[in-house]
């Protein structure tokens, strides 16, 4: 039997310290940050047709697009680093997290500034099934696919953006088509797609860097070393 390790003041920063920080810095997004922010770059007002600043982008970018980013960033690496069944599984349940939240996140907001009249069910909405649940699973999975469990830097990135890229552009689409505010994203095209595209590419980028790091340490869940 092998002996267990003695207890180190790294065990007390990466066990301890590290996630905190995380956790932290993911809680101040939507919450210091994004008002931060909505009082930099106001937010356009539907009720009284006030078109806010040409900045405001870059809040749904910091908020939501930073949700997304931590949401898909788990089975984009263990897509990497693990399977494409690791990562398609891992992408289903994040996914579906994600849907629960941001639908009811949408609907109280909703009825909070508009009313129960306008308020829609949008965990009925194509578009955030599509988005989050199966764009979850479609990320993981396809970086996995294409990586195949290969450590070289290279292909992990090109396995990343390609998934990433794959993903956007669904997103771009059903925001155009299906989505219950689809008229939003058809207001301004440009604009609806780099705000789902930007955030995905750079995820692509940031995933394969962490997974590499992984492979380093041998922490690879497959044992593939």
């Amino acid at each position: 039997m092998t002996e267990t390790e003695k207890f180190k003041l790294n065990d007390i920063l990466y066990g301890l310290v590290i996630p905190v920080a995380v956790v932290v810095l993911i809680l101040l997004f939507p919450t210091v940050i994004k008002s931060a922010l909505d009082g930099a770059f106001p937010p356009a007002d539907m009720m009284t047709g006030d078109p806010g600043s040409p900045y405001a982008f870059l809040t749904i970018i910091f908020t939501h697009g930073f949700a997304l980013i931590v949401c898909f960033a788990v089975p984009l690496i263990l897509g990497l680093v693990w399977n494409k069944w690791a990562g398609g599984a891992a992408g289903f349940i994040m996914g579906t997290l994600y849907y629960l939240a941001n639908a009811g996140y949408n609907i109280m907001y909703s009825i909070q500034y508009f009313g129960v009249e306008y308020a829609y069910n949008l965990y009925a909405d194509p578009s955030f099934i599509g988005n989050y649940i199966l764009g979850g699973i479609l990320i993981g999975y396809i970086a996995g696919a294409l990586n195949n469990k290969s450590f070289s830097f290279k292909r992990m990135l090109g396995a990343g953006l390609t998934a990433a890229i794959t993903v956007g552009v669904m997103q771009f689409i059903l925001n155009m088509t299906v989505s219950f505010a689809a008229w939003m994203a058809q207001a301004d095209p440009f604009t609806a797609f780099y705000q789902v595209l930007l955030p995905l590419v750079i995820l692509a980028i940031i995933a394969p860097i962490i997974a590499k790091v992984i492979t380093w340490y041998g922490l690879s869940p497959g044992g593939h070393h």
